[in-house]
């Protein structure tokens, strides 16, 4: 581990969050902090869960990261686990948004785990804050990880679920938020996917839809306006091939054979709209069109993108 210090924040002190009282003899005794944020100042301001899928497709990846740019854009807080998929696009958003961020560990302080997001947690730590129940020199186990869901719970006013299985660990975090009573919303999935069924599930149970950071904000009781931003759909040959993805996605191959046009200009033109965040590439291959930001959310203090 390298980067700021570790602070010890002992329960009662005055940096620690009011809200973990919430979870009663569960409640940690302790947090190591690295990271200049405070945890007070942070949970005081609307602060929100993101967490999902480790394994996310990457229209999800993309959508998570977007909407956590937006709600840090906002004025919001945004809380997870540092784990690889959603909860790194949730982290990443945030500090591409300038806001604030708090990733909350499974294991020891000094570990920056798992260690592909060694540079994220190295950011994380620059300008928010990395915290855990455990002390230097904790290993990582499987079981720490669902424990610690319940203080990324406990620290937000609402949990948003991107992406989950039905038997993912995202769940365990919606279900510490319902136990605390805080908000649940989830992104619509595919209900044919795998990925989808945990967060179909948690709409059926009632959790609120998430279409983007307006219906977050709403759920926080941020204010929010509408203003124009960048994002007009393509024209020329982008056009015809992202309208076409917007139809169905579809793999390179049948893509230049439905519109006709040759291998060559498709790949220049999809290289164009994958530039532009217009279009996607799945694990697998396939091609998924993105829609256009047309708005930006921007809280009662006139903060914007």
């Amino acid at each position: 581990m390298n980067g700021p210090a570790v602070r010890l924040l002992e329960r009662g002190s005055a940096e620690w969050p009011a809200n973990l009282a919430h979870l009663g003899a569960a409640e940690p005794k302790r947090l190591y902090v690295r990271g200049p944020l405070s945890l007070t100042d942070a949970c005081a301001e609307p602060a929100v869960a993101m967490v999902g899928a480790r394994a996310p497709s990457a229209a999800g990846e993309r959508f998570a990261r977007t909407l956590a740019r937006e709600l840090a854009e906002a004025g919001v807080t945004v809380i997870s686990g540092l784990a690889v998929g959603i909860d790194a696009a949730a982290h990443a958003g945030a500090l591409d948004g300038a806001g604030r961020t708090i990733a909350i560990l499974g294991c020891g302080i000094d570990r920056d785990y798992p260690r592909r997001n060694a540079a994220l947690a190295k950011r994380i730590a620059a300008a928010g804050a990395i915290a855990s129940e455990w002390g230097p020199g904790v290993e990582p186990a499987p079981w720490r990880f669902p424990v610690r869901n319940r203080i990324v719970a406990a620290l937000a006013q609402a949990t948003v679920v991107v992406e989950a299985t039905r038997r993912s660990g995202a769940l365990i975090t919606a279900d510490h938020a319902l136990a605390l009573g805080r908000d649940v919303l989830a992104v619509p999935g595919a209900p044919w996917l795998d990925l989808g069924g945990g967060t179909l599930a948690l709409l059926r149970a009632g959790a609120a839809p998430v279409g983007g950071a307006g219906d977050v904000l709403d759920a926080l009781g941020v204010q929010m306006e509408v203003e124009p931003a960048p994002g007009e759909p393509p024209t020329g040959v982008a056009g015809v091939l992202w309208a076409e993805l917007r139809r169905r996605p579809r793999r390179r191959d049948a893509l230049a054979l439905s519109t006709g046009l040759a291998a060559g200009v498709t790949s220049a033109a999809l290289a164009e709209l994958e530039l532009d965040g217009l279009v996607v590439e799945e694990r697998d291959g396939t091609l998924s069109a993105l829609e256009p930001s047309r708005r930006r959310p921007v809280n009662s203090s006139g903060r914007g993108a």
